[in-house]
């Protein structure tokens, strides 16, 4: 279901091509306030134009259920010029901090994107280390169209790997809240401690760590 009627716009994608760029990749995160698993990266470039009936339902991929995430992940990946996905391990995650991580999730999303990228609309953040032109755009999951692209491949990616990972760490019940801080996660990590794909670094696992 969708919570807000906002729609995401091509806005920026229209000024960067009046300026002659071609090659536009939105790039978001997903998972990076989860205690668990994972943060993934994706970036998109998408064609100039879109005459679909499903692009009306674009939205940021907290906005939308998990059947519309994944109806609009496939239609996204078919249309799409180029769609990578980048993803770094708990790990790295509690050596690095998040958002060390984060970033490397998305340069990692970024070169797996085949044509390669003119340009840049990241959601919130930049990236030094990629030497293209770019732009952060704050809550540009909602407000620009390829970076809310982005975010449904993100997600979607994600939450699969989450699923995978509770067949292989069962009792967390990862495939329920795909890492995150809920209620029932906490409350299987006081009982069961933390496992190795828990990030050690996040509060609630180091206290629950440390008892």
């Amino acid at each position: 279901m969708i919570d807000s009627p906002e729609r995401p716009s091509f806005i920026e994608e229209e000024g960067l091509r009046a300026g002659g760029y071609r090659l536009i990749a939105g790039v978001d995160e997903a998972g990076r306030g989860a205690l668990a698993g994972p943060v993934a990266a994706a970036a998109v470039i998408l064609p100039p134009r879109i005459d679909t009936p499903w692009q009306d339902e674009i939205r940021d991929s907290k906005q939308l259920s998990p059947a519309r995430r994944e109806y609009l992940f496939q239609h996204i990946k078919e249309t799409a010029i180029s769609a990578g996905i980048g993803m770094v391990p708990p790990e790295i995650i509690d050596a690095q901090g998040i958002v060390k991580a984060t970033k490397s999730a998305m340069k990692m999303a970024i070169e797996r994107l085949s044509p390669a990228p003119d340009c840049l609309l990241i959601d919130y953040l930049l990236l030094p280390e990629v030497p293209l032109p770019q732009k952060g755009i704050t809550n540009g999951d909602r407000l620009c169209f390829s970076i809310a692209c982005a975010s449904i491949i993100a997600k979607v990616a994600r939450d699969r790997f989450m699923v995978q990972l509770d067949k292989a760490y069962p009792g967390y019940e990862l495939a329920k809240h795909k890492g995150y801080g809920t209620r029932e996660h906490l409350s299987c990590l006081c009982r069961m401690g933390a496992c190795p794909i828990h990030r050690r670094s996040f509060r609630p696992v180091r206290e629950v760590s440390e008892q």
